[in-house]
């Protein structure tokens, strides 16, 4: 940034606006992104956390999303092995659904598609004889089982922003971009410090728009953009349960109503049941599931699971706002998950890229795709990197977890392995720095609840942005599904005394 102007701005915080700011730094290029909250926030926090191809998407004819999405599930599985792996989906066949022979096609087309190399094919399983038939209803005799990965999505946009980050990227959270305007030849824009009240004023010559739910705000109201495009925020919610089976396999169920909902293991002790389909009008800063969706998304899994699922079991919901891009289909859940790059340069004014809909699985395609858009009105030093660069804490290969997970217990012998595993899963590599010369449980600090000590909320504090107690027990930890509320409180405290340390709700 030799004259003072950045090749690009960011708007946006989540898993494609980091995913830009990081491919754009890359290849060269002078970066800032700007989030107003915490990274991951709002959507990219509220996934199903899969890595996948969108199997029901073959049924709306979405071939080049379904086969760019298998493509890329080996190439994040790579990228980032600790916060991902693989998971195999069962399926059971419920008679008066989809028919068996539908099923088989479109697994035949799932396991071809996309030039599977890692991942196991498609099988059909007994389940009167296989252990994936125990926590289900009787009647169901026969299944299907694939292939998709799992991912901490909130942890992938970190690890994102740290890898931009690494590169010369600037990271601005809980900073809001209250305008931005056209000049000659750059961007100028006006943005707050949400902490500290502090405004500064930045160019750039393109500025992107991966504002998310808030992307038509940004784009008519801080922008006064006359563009056309239209968003349809359509919302998922999901519910967590106390586990409820035993082994590592998850369950794609149909529905009576033509969707799916998924069940998959969740933290160890607990299952995930997701997603809803809905259209959604209200303000994403207030999103959560409503009583409704609890209550159907409980009848959707107690139709397959033989133990009751009631709401009373629910121990925690989330619901994320997906900025689709609206092309005028009738239900929410027709309405296309591709993403769509619109390009704004009027008359060659400097450059706005607004981006619609996304989804985890295709974040790092998007960024490449959108550099490819921007490449007339950037001079970047080189191409397209992203495709074998690991993110940080991924240096190794996938199948080698276990043995970097038995490294961290043979140092740290003295330490709960439970601990140390699921840091394995959260820093992989990076856990030795989290830990450094740590001797015993006594080493790590303030107990919080949970297994989390303020050796980790340090780190966190320092390398990962983050601030709230939202921030560390959501985003960064998912340990607020132990803590008790008096720990929270206790935490929050902590977090408030701790000097240069403010709690902001998010």
């Amino acid at each position: 940034m030799g004259d003072g102007i950045y090749d690009i701005a960011v708007i946006g915080g989540g898993v494609n606006g980091c995913g830009i700011a990081r491919d754009a730094v890359g290849r060269g290029l002078s970066v800032a992104l700007f989030e107003k909250n915490d990274l991951a926030s709002g959507t990219s926090s509220a996934s199903t956390k899969l890595i996948h191809g969108g199997l029901r998407y073959l049924e709306h004819y979405e071939f080049r999303l379904v086969r760019e999405s298998l493509k890329e599930r080996e190439v994040l599985l790579a990228m980032a092995p600790h916060i991902s792996w693989p998971m195999r989906f069962v399926l059971p066949h419920l008679k008066g659904l989809r028919p068996a022979w539908l099923i088989r096609l479109g697994l035949f087309l799932y396991d071809h598609l996309g030039g599977r190399k890692l991942l196991p094919g498609c099988t059909s399983i007994d389940l009167r004889t296989d252990p994936a038939g125990r926590p289900l209803k009787g009647e169901m005799t026969r299944a299907f089982e694939y292939s998709d990965c799992w991912v901490d999505d909130a942890r992938l946009v970190v690890l994102t922003a740290m890898d931009a980050a690494a590169r010369g990227a600037e990271i601005n959270v809980r900073t809001e971009v209250l305008s931005a305007i056209r000049n000659e030849d750059h961007w100028q824009i006006e943005t707050e410090n949400r902490i500290t009240s502090d405004r500064k004023t930045v160019r750039a010559r393109v500025l992107v728009n991966a504002a998310g739910p808030w992307v038509a705000d940004v784009l008519h109201q801080r922008l006064k953009s006359n563009s056309k495009a239209k968003v349809r925020l359509v919302k998922g919610s999901h519910i967590i349960l106390k586990k409820l089976f035993d082994h590592e396999r998850a369950y794609i169920f149909q529905n009576a109503d033509a969707r799916i909902i998924f069940a998959i293991p969740y933290e160890k002790d607990f299952t995930l049941v997701g997603t809803t389909d809905v259209d959604y009008h209200d303000d994403p800063r207030d999103v959560h599931a409503t009583d409704a969706e609890i209550a159907y998304l409980c009848q959707a899994a107690q139709t397959y699971f033989s133990v009751p699922v009631r709401q009373q079991d629910v121990v925690w919901t989330y619901s994320g706002v997906r900025p689709l891009f609206d092309s005028g289909e009738a239900s929410a859940q027709k309405a296309t998950r591709d993403y769509v790059l619109e390009l704004d340069a009027p008359g060659g004014a400097p450059v706005l890229l607004n981006v619609f809909g996304g989804k985890i699985t295709t974040f790092r395609r998007l960024a490449e795709e959108a550099m490819e858009k921007l490449g007339a009105s950037l001079q970047a030093h080189s191409g397209p990197w992203t495709q074998n660069a690991r993110l940080p804490g991924g240096d190794f290969p996938v199948e080698q977890f276990t043995t970097m997970r038995n490294s961290l217990l043979e140092r740290y012998h003295n330490l709960d392995p439970r601990l140390l595993g699921r840091m394995a899963r959260s820093y992989g590599t990076l856990t030795e720095q989290v830990l450094g010369d740590v001797q015993t449980t006594a080493d790590l600090g303030v107990h919080f609840g949970g297994d989390l000590y303020q050796i980790e909320v340090d780190y966190l504090l320092k390398n990962e942005w983050a601030i709230s107690v939202e921030d560390i027990l959501w985003r960064r930890t998912k340990q607020g599904l132990r803590f008790k509320p008096e720990e929270i409180d206790n935490l929050r405290l902590w977090l408030h005394n701790k000097k240069d340390s403010t709690v902001t709700p998010d």
